[in-house]
């Protein structure tokens, strides 16, 4: 197998899949590729430098870009979302892997211009285009991480109702068992929406402060 930048990415996302972020080490990923790890060093000088190409992966996986023909901007938010939850999800500690990042590659800040400006011409100002994709991709990323970590740490019912004067009545366990668990499709669905629905209110007032430019919904 040939070292390449690619190869050394590609094996420290099956690596990490094995034994999470904690477990990743240079060390441990040259003996995956059978080198020795000053050979990784002409391709990732850093582990930093790893993590940064371990991210843009991931986000590359997710598939994201500008609104489809005739996609409105609400179903493409929410779309986006989506296909960036999975591709976190795909990954053990992947939300983790994001966040640690501390840069992405030219490709993919390419791509997110290209969603700013598709949001532009959606009616969007260029900030407001900026922070809505800002807010949503920090609210995946906090979801995730959440998610992620309760993997490894889970309360049960009966030590969270040992914890509350009111015991299996607890206002927090007659929600819980309502439906309205803080983790899961339904919670994260939730706090989409309310991502989105904002949005949609600060699209309008910018739109009447502005004179009344075209808003595509």
């Amino acid at each position: 197998m040939a070292l390449t930048r690619q190869t050394l990415i590609e094996t420290a996302l099956r690596l990490l899949d094995d034994v999470g972020l904690d477990g990743l080490t240079v060390r441990r990923l040259a003996g995956e590729l059978g080198v020795q790890s000053p050979a990784l060093y002409w391709h990732i000088r850093t582990k930093q430098e790893l993590l940064d190409g371990m991210a843009d992966a991931i986000v590359v996986a997710a598939g994201m870009g500008p609104p489809r023909e005739g996609e409105g901007w609400r179903d493409w938010l929410g779309r986006r979302a989506r296909a960036y939850r999975g591709a976190l999800l795909a990954h053990r500690d992947g939300a983790r892997v994001i966040t640690m990042a501390g840069s992405l590659g030219p490709g993919t800040i390419r791509q997110f211009d290209g969603e700013l400006t598709a949001l532009v011409a959606c009616g969007f100002a260029p900030v407001l285009a900026l922070r809505t994709l800002a807010s949503c991709t920090s609210y995946v990323n906090g979801f995730v991480l959440r998610e992620q970590a309760e993997r490894e740490a889970v309360t049960s019912v009966a030590e969270v109702a040992g914890l509350l004067e009111g015991g299996m009545e607890s206002t927090l366990l007659r929600a819980i068992r309502e439906g309205g668990g803080t983790m899961g499709e339904e919670a994260f669905e939730h706090g989409l929406r309310l991502i989105i629905d904002g949005t949609a209110v600060a699209l309008g007032e910018e739109g009447q402060a502005g004179g009344g430019r075209r808003v595509d919904r």
